[in-house]
C-alpha cells in the first residue's frame, strides 16, 4: 500500500508512475476520497471537543447554583451526532484504504517501460544451451514414458492441472528441494517450516488480497491455502516492531503452494509447469531499508547459484512496467533452458516490494533515533521446484529415456547416477 501523504504531495508522480504501468491515473479520486475523510474526522473532532466543553460548563453551573438545562439539551443532540459522524468516519476511512489497496507499487527508475513479457530486458545469460544429439522429449512425455507421471489418475481424483509422481521422479524433486534448502542456508537464510493455511488479513499483508482472490482457494472456515510461503514467511513482520540490531531476517520455506491459475486458460495444459499443487523453495528478506537494493540483487545471486550448480543453462531478465507484478517495485527473472520446448522459460521471480507490503502488515522497526518506521521486504523463488523438475529432466534426459541424476543431486538419491523406467 502506497503511503497517503506521499500521494497528496506527488499526485503527479502518481499518475505518472501508474502511466508507466500502462494504468489509468487514480490521483484525483484518491484525493478526493481521502478529503472527505479528513473533513469528516474534523467535524468529529470539534463535536468531541464541543462535548468536553459542554460537561466542563455543567460542571460550573453545578457548582454556582445555575440553571443548565439548554447544556443537557444541548448534549442529548451531541451524542447521536457524534455516533452518526463516527460511522461515517468508519465509511469514509474504509473507502481510502479500498481504493489504496488496489493501486500497484511504485516501480524503481530503472524499470524498463513496456506493454508486456515480450518487453522484459535479457541482462545476462548463463550456461551454454543444451544441444541433443536426438529428437528431445517434452517432461511429460519422459514422465509419463518411464511410469513416474500420472496426470490420468490425478485427474480422476482431483481434476486437471495435478499430477501423480512416484517413484524416483518424486525422489528427485525432494532431492532438488533438499539441494536448494543446503544451498540457502549456506548463504544466511533461516530454514522455516511456516502455517500453510492463513487468515485474510495474513493474505492481505503480502497483497494476494483483494486484487487476486480469484486465484486463491479458500476453505470453508474463511482460511486461505497459500499461494507461496511468501505470504507466510513476510507476515512474520506483521504488527511488529522489530529490532534495527536484527535486521535483516531470511528466510527459507519448501512447502507445498496453491493457486487456481484462474488467468491461465488454456496456457501449459500439459505437464508440471503451471499446476494448482506444487511445491517451491522460497526466500524472503526483510530488511533496512537502505539495504533492500543490495539484498535483492544478493537474493538474485542466490537463485542463480542453485541453477549453476545444477549446471541449467539460464538468463536474467529484469521485468518491464507491463510486467512487473503488483506489490512489486523491481523484479528480475531467471528463466531455464527448455530444450522440447526450444525456449526459457521462468523458474525463479525475485522482486524487491520496498516498504508496499510492511504498511499494510504495519510491519515496522525503530531505528537509532527512536522512531518506528517501515521495513522493507524482499521475495524470490529460490527456486520453483517443480520448475526445476522439469528444467532437469528436460536437460539431462538420454536418447534410451533414462535420466542422468546431476551431481550435486547424486547425495540426496542414496549416489544414484541414473533413473530408468520401472519396467527396466
Amino acid at each position: 500500500m502506497l503511503d497517503i501523504r506521499w500521494i497528496r504531495e506527488n499526485p503527479q508522480a502518481l499518475d505518472a508512475a501508474l502511466e508507466k504501468r500502462n494504468a489509468q491515473p487514480v490521483s484525483s479520486e484518491v484525493l478526493a476520497l481521502d478529503e472527505t475523510r479528513r473533513t469528516i474526522a474534523t467535524e468529529l473532532q470539534d463535536l468531541q471537543a464541543r462535548r468536553n466543553e459542554i460537561s466542563k460548563l455543567v460542571g460550573q453551573a453545578k457548582a454556582k447554583g445555575e440553571d443548565a438545562a439548554d447544556l443537557f439539551e444541548e448534549m442529548k443532540n451531541v451524542g447521536p451526532q457524534a455516533k452518526a459522524l463516527e460511522e461515517k468516519q468508519r465509511n469514509a476511512d474504509e473507502a481510502l484504504d479500498k481504493r489504496l489497496s488496489s493501486i500497484p507499487n511504485i516501480l524503481f527508475d530503472d524499470v524498463p517501460k513496456g506493454d508486456d513479457e515480450d518487453e522484459n530486458v535479457e541482462l545476462r545469460t548463463w550456461g551454454e544451451k543444451t544441444k541433443l544429439s536426438f529428437e528431445p522429449k517434452a517432461h511429460y512425455d519422459l514422465g509419463e514414458d518411464l511410469g513416474m507421471l500420472d496426470f490420468e489418475t490425478a485427474g480422476t481424483m482431483s481434476g486437471a492441472r495435478f499430477v501423480w509422481q512416484q517413484a524416483d521422479l518424486a525422489r528427485l524433486e525432494r532431492a532438488l528441494a533438499c539441494y536448494m534448502l543446503d544451498t540457502l542456508r549456506e548463504k544466511g537464510f533461516t530454514e522455516v517450516n511456516p502455517p500453510l493455511l492463513v487468515n485474510t488479513e495474513t493474505m492481505y499483508g503480502t497483497g494476494q488480497l483483494p486484487k487476486f482472490e480469484d486465484d486463491q482457494f479458500k476453505t470453508t472456515d474463511g482460511r486461505w491455502l497459500i499461494p507461496t510461503s511468501e505470504v507466510s514467511l513476510t507476515n512474520f513482520a506483521q504488527g511488529k516492531i522489530l529490532k534495527e540490531s536484527d535486521l535483516p531476517y531470511r528466510f527459507t520455506a519448501w512447502t507445498p503452494c496453491f493457486r487456481k491459475e484462474a488467468g491461465s486458460a488454456g496456457r501449459d495444459t500439459r505437464g508440471l509447469i503451471r499446476m494448482h499443487q506444487f511445491y517451491k523453495v522460497e526466500m524472503v528478506q526483510l530488511v533496512h531499508p537502505e539495504k533492500s537494493e543490495e539484498a535483492h540483487e544478493y537474493m538474485t545471486t542466490c537463485a542463480e547459484e542453485i541453477l549453476r550448480g545444477l549446471n541449467i543453462p539460464y538468463r536474467v531478465l529484469m521485468l518491464c512496467s507491463g510486467d512487473t507484478g503488483f506489490g512489486a517495485r523491481k523484479t528480475y527473472d531467471l528463466e531455464a533452458w527448455i530444450p522440447a520446448q526450444g525456449k526459457y522459460r521462468e523458474i525463479s521471480s525475485c522482486s524487491n516490494c520496498g516498504d508496499f507490503q510492511a504498511r499494510r502488515m504495519k510491519a515496522r522497526f525503530k531505528g537509532k533515533d527512536g522512531k518506528a518506521q517501515f521495513i522493507h521486504t524482499l521475495n524470490g523463488s529460490g527456486v520453483a521446484v517443480g520448475r526445476a523438475l522439469v528444467a532437469v529432466m528436460e536437460n539431462y534426459q538420454n536418447e534410451d529415456g533414462s535420466l542422468t541424476v546431476p551431481d550435486v543431486l547424486q547425495v540426496y538419491m542414496g549416489g544414484q547416477k541414473i533413473i530408468k523406467g520401472l519396467a527396466s
